[in-house]
């Protein structure tokens, strides 16, 4: 079963064809705090992430997002990039997840704000 889910779905991890152009292609040049794994081509023409489960693009953190998309040279395990101190750590969107922001008033919270702003009508 596992072999039929790699070879056909590209949502969990890599594919049969990605491992094997990864294997023929592809110099492992780091691993990020998620567990998501970073390759470049041997020619450094390409760059690509092999996702440590869902492939989910917002588990990549800005360090490796820049290295992927050639805005720096040198990758993040090389040259680590400097953070300001009130910088948070990444943190993937959590939108459409339990974890998503949900604010005051939202119909999705167990027990709604009430609304003191307004008095609803009433017909007489």
């Amino acid at each position: 079963m596992e072999f039929l889910k790699r070879l056909l779905t590209w949502w969990n991890g890599q594919t049969l064809g990605t491992q094997i152009f990864t294997w023929r292609h592809g110099v492992k040049v780091g691993e990020d705090g998620e567990g998501n794994v970073f390759y470049e081509s041997r020619d450094g023409k390409r760059r690509w992430v092999i996702y440590n489960g869902e492939a989910e693009a917002s588990r990549v953190s800005a360090d490796w997002h820049g290295w992927l998309h050639f805005t720096w040279d040198q990758p993040p395990s090389k040259q680590p990039i400097a953070h300001k101190k009130w910088e948070k750590p990444h943190q993937e969107n959590l939108t459409g997840t339990m974890l998503a922001y949900v604010p005051p008033g939202s119909i999705r919270r167990e027990q709604p704000a009430e609304r003191r702003d307004y008095e609803a009508w009433q017909p007489e």
